[in-house]
């Protein structure tokens, strides 16, 4: 079967920063459609036990009040979207849709640690977990895209909305089920271009310099995550070498979809 034809679980975190070893989740919404049975929808609210910064309020408009007041035990929380994600994963099969994912992912996987509970990947039990990233997708199809404007990156979830033609609520974005949807649509654009003929594309995206969706033609599942390895590696290399013009000391993480965990040292840690 190919990758865009069977069960999918769009994900998506709210957070209270964008250090994934050190931030908490605020909102998270789970996603589950297609592969012919009926849509299933699980959205959280938590309290995460540190205060939510200003800049982080400005993006999803949650303040440190009404989480406390509104939303569950952050232990709680992470617990049930971290079960919500690994049940589709094992009993559905799904793969986890998402926009730069491996942000949501890896943070997801530091909560669990910082609670002591299962990570997602101790609770699928040897099942592998498949992702689908529309960031790395669009940058390998479009690599050349350019800024929208100087608030709007090439790369930011609403850039591609336009992009596919996917509908955009200004209102509603940054809410983490609007923007799990928007992923899971802006794949499903991808994956209907990469099968169609190329003279069928809309003028604008035929327009692109060097675009191409012929990589993610008929490809199954398994097949689309592990070029999902490699293009997000060579995408990471890319960068820092643009950094670099700046900063020798620049370094970008290119693992993905989920950075590896290292152990606090404990070294001069008196006993």
């Amino acid at each position: 079967m190919t990758w865009h034809l069977g069960r999918w679980a769009a994900f998506d975190l709210e957070t209270t920063g964008v250090d994934v070893e050190n931030d908490r989740i605020v909102t998270a919404a789970v996603h589950a459609r297609g592969g012919d049975t009926e849509p299933e929808a699980g959205e959280w609210l938590a309290d995460p036990g540190i205060e939510i910064p200003a800049e982080a309020y400005n993006v999803h408009k949650i303040s440190t009040e009404h989480a406390r007041e509104h939303g569950d035990p952050a232990e709680r929380v992470v617990n049930e979207v971290a079960a919500e994600l690994a049940a589709h994963v094992v009993m559905g099969g799904a793969a986890v849709v998402g926009h730069n994912v491996s942000y949501d992912l890896t943070l997801l996987d530091r909560e669990c640690r910082r609670y002591a509970l299962p990570t997602l990947h101790d609770r699928l039990d040897g099942r592998p977990l498949c992702v689908i990233d529309t960031r790395v997708l669009d940058q390998r199809a479009v690599p050349f895209r350019k800024r929208v404007s100087e608030e709007q990156g090439p790369r930011q979830l609403i850039t591609l909305a336009q992009f596919y033609g996917v509908p955009w609520d200004a209102s509603k974005a940054h809410g983490c089920s609007f923007d799990a949807i928007a992923a899971a649509q802006i794949a499903q654009r991808i994956a209907a271009l990469a099968h169609m003929r190329r003279v069928d594309w809309p003028e604008h995206v035929r327009a692109e310099r060097r675009v191409s969706f012929l990589p993610f033609r008929d490809l199954t599942l398994a097949e689309l995550h592990a070029a999902q390895i490699e293009w997000a590696a060579e995408q990471a290399a890319g960068l820092q070498a643009h950094f670099r013009k700046s900063d020798p000391n620049a370094v970008v993480d290119g693992t993905w979809p989920l950075r590896p965990w290292v152990e606090p040292s404990t070294e001069g840690v008196p006993a």
